[in-house]
């Protein structure tokens, strides 16, 4: 990567790039190797729920949405957004998030706990995953 390449993944915060983005239909999830190696599977629930888009996280921490009822999306489509991210199309007709490639790392690393606070928020909501229950 020359300097200009460096400088460029510094403005729009990405230091680790994907060689490989596939989408597994039949499970319902993305899997993503990065450069460095490391390898993520995301499950297309997790990614809805977490959707970088304003309907989902608002214009700040506190107007954050627990998004119900997605325990069985899809996704419809992953489409390229300049060389720093990709839309994700989701089978609910969602589809107005902007992953970027620091976004996809991060919660790649962080799923576990992502996951683990999504279920909890559900839970002190009385929300389901499942569509048509309790939310």
């Amino acid at each position: 990567m020359n300097k200009a390449d460096d400088r460029g993944a510094e403005r729009v915060g990405t230091h680790h790039w994907p060689r490989e983005i596939r989408y597994d239909s039949t499970a319902k999830a993305v899997e993503i190797d990065f450069d460095d190696g490391r390898s993520f599977r995301y499950p297309a629930e997790l990614l809805r729920v977490e959707s970088p888009s304003a309907d989902v996280q608002g214009h700040g921490p506190s107007q954050k949405q627990t998004v119900p009822g997605r325990k069985h999306v899809g996704i419809m489509a992953i489409e390229p957004v300049g060389n720093y991210a990709v839309r994700i199309r989701f089978d609910d007709l969602h589809d107005t998030g902007i992953f970027t490639w620091e976004y996809l790392r991060d919660m790649g690393e962080r799923q576990d706990e992502i996951w683990r606070n999504y279920l909890e928020n559900l839970a002190a909501k009385g929300l389901s995953r499942e569509p048509g229950r309790g939310g």
